[in-house]
């Protein structure tokens, strides 16, 4: 049995401001700890379960958050960018479930530090009329692939947008949000208890879950966070503009949308 699991760090317990998760700030060399602690939660709950191979994609940011030396030695690591399937890489390698680590709600909602990939270019994301945050677009990405969402992690309005997309994954909730920025956390050591639990728990009834897949071609639209990202977007001639702040496209599947999105996530940069 093969797993990966894609750990991202706004859902970790403990980590509300945006300064814990930027590099240079004092505050983000501990709370990469407290990922890299829930990651090795999960993997050793992969292998308590009779996981044979366990993949950890380090999904947050430039993906290269966790110190190597740190992670559990018996799982293979993937890190760095660019990649082409992004916060879902190592799912092309044959895997059998994906865990979705430290995962938050999506743009513009109500949990800890939510966002939709980019805070700065992505206001709302959709999938042929849903609306869909890093989870639903990373885990239809997996489904594409025939591989289901067995286990997530973040806080409760993270839990409460996702549950109906993964009717049988095992959730836990690491915090409850209060805001943005402010919540109510479980301690690192009980977070990290309830992930390896949870984990146990998920491998042992995979035969219950399924993928999440969307059908047939995408209908992307994208609700840029101001009209002038809506115009740098634009000069991608395959792009509509579809109103001020909004633009669309069509793509054959979830990963060439997925890859679209990220291409756009890296132009954003010129107007930073």
């Amino acid at each position: 049995m093969k797993i990966l699991i894609s750990v991202d760090i706004e859902g970790v317990a403990g980590v509300y401001h945006p300064e814990q998760t930027r590099p240079g700030h004092g505050e983000y060399e501990r709370a990469r700890l407290l990922m890299t602690e829930e990651a090795n939660a999960a993997i050793a709950g992969a292998f308590d379960a009779g996981a044979t191979e366990v993949l950890v994609n380090d999904s947050h940011g430039g993906f290269r958050n966790m110190p190597p030396d740190l992670i559990d030695p018996r799982a293979l690591v993937v890190q760095g960018k660019p990649r082409y399937l992004g916060m879902m890489a190592g799912v092309e390698q044959g895997v059998d479930a994906v865990c979705l680590l430290g995962y938050h709600s999506r743009a513009h909602g109500r949990g800890i530090l939510a966002h939709t990939i980019n805070s700065f270019a992505f206001a709302r994301i959709e999938f042929n009329g849903m609306e869909l945050g890093e989870a639903g677009i990373y885990g239809a990405l997996a489904g594409e692939y025939g591989v289901p969402v067995v286990l997530a992690s973040g806080d409760d309005v993270f839990i409460a947008e996702n549950r109906d997309l993964f009717a049988h994954t095992i959730f836990v909730e690491t915090k409850r949000a209060h805001g943005c920025n402010s919540g109510t956390s479980l301690s690192p050591a009980h977070a990290r208890k309830a992930i390896r639990d949870g984990m146990k728990m998920s491998l042992s009834r995979t035969e219950m879950a399924q993928p999440f897949k969307l059908s047939g071609a995408i209908d992307a639209r994208i609700r840029a966070q101001t009209p002038a990202l809506a115009d740098l977007f634009c000069q991608w001639p395959d792009l509509d503009r579809l109103s001020g702040d909004e633009v669309g496209f069509r793509a054959p599947t979830v990963e060439a949308a997925v890859r679209i999105i990220n291409c756009l996530s890296a132009m954003s940069a010129l107007l930073r």
